[in-house]
């Protein structure tokens, strides 16, 4: 934004759906931190309002998404699903918004359950951050209308997204520095909700909404063990998988140290990270 009021030139529709999106579910975390503290205890925002306020800012961002067309007719987000780059598939507006729905509230919701040790959620966002540079760098240089090859990325503002990746990446440095252990600040729901957000707003604007899955494989793991926990639980009559879930908490009860624990996590996540780039540039050689 900064950038933009210095040179004059207009900020992106692309970059300002995606910072609206952080902000709106970064004040529904922060409502819930706040009863928190003034109530004293865990007793926060009922879950159900806590989703419904995700959902309708989920879907706001979709609808709003599809709206704003460029003079090349492109759309912050597109009706067309994207794997590690838009395909042929055609999901047309409804369909859409309820991906970008499901899409926002995973992402938001696995970060949130991924913060559980010092620094580990924040770590891994800023792997992923830095993922979406990449992408919006090497999508910029090979965008139609700049070459005439038959694989250009048509992706609209993808500079600015990338730009705007770095900043967060940047700023989760800067808190990372103060959220390891032992931890002197801490993101809460306010954060975890928020860099949620950011996440999947990137990958549906970026046209990567499938890549998501490896670049933010840790945060995928991670509920997993929340589902698989829960699932087997209820069908099992009371027996566990794990010693306590989300997955983190099951190595503290096995006795590992909690710097140990992050790091190995942040391995795994970079790994997914690799694997991610790996897929998306084995798709632009194969192309």
């Amino acid at each position: 934004l900064a950038a933009h009021l210095l040179t004059g030139n207009a900020v992106t529709v692309s970059a300002l759906l995606v910072l609206g999106l952080v902000v709106a579910l970064g004040a529904i975390g922060f409502l819930d931190d706040w009863l928190k503290v003034s109530r004293q205890n865990s007793r926060g925002l009922p879950g159900r309002y806590k989703l419904l306020g995700q959902a309708t800012l989920a879907g706001a961002f979709g609808y709003l998404g599809l709206q704003f067309a460029d003079k090349n007719s492109l759309t912050p987000i597109s009706e067309y699903l994207s794997g590690v780059r838009e395909t042929t598939i055609y999901l047309g507006p409804a369909l859409v918004i309820i991906f970008i729905i499901v899409m926002v509230m995973s992402a938001s919701n696995g970060v949130n359950l991924t913060d559980g040790l010092d620094g580990l959620a924040t770590g891994a966002s800023i792997m992923t951050f830095l993922a979406f540079v990449l992408i919006g760098v090497w999508e910029f240089g090979q965008r139609c209308g700049l070459t005439a090859e038959a694989g250009c990325y048509a992706v609209r503002d993808p500079l600015d997204l990338a730009v705007l990746a770095a900043a967060f990446a940047g700023g989760c440095t800067g808190f990372l520095w103060w959220n390891t252990a032992p931890a002197k600040i801490f993101m809460g729901d306010t954060g975890s909700l928020a860099l949620g957000g950011a996440i999947a707003g990137l990958a549906a604007t970026l046209r990567v909404e499938l890549l998501l899955i490896p670049l933010g494989g840790l945060f995928v793991i991670i509920t997993m063990s929340v589902l698989i926990q829960t699932g087997y639980f209820k069908i099992s009559g009371g027996k566990r998988v794990f010693k306590m879930a989300p997955l983190h908490h099951h190595f503290e009860l096995l006795g590992w140290e909690q710097i140990t624990i992050v790091i190995r996590f942040w391995i795994i996540a970079g790994l997914c990270v690799a694997a991610g780039l790996g897929l998306f540039y084995a798709q632009w050689v194969a192309k």
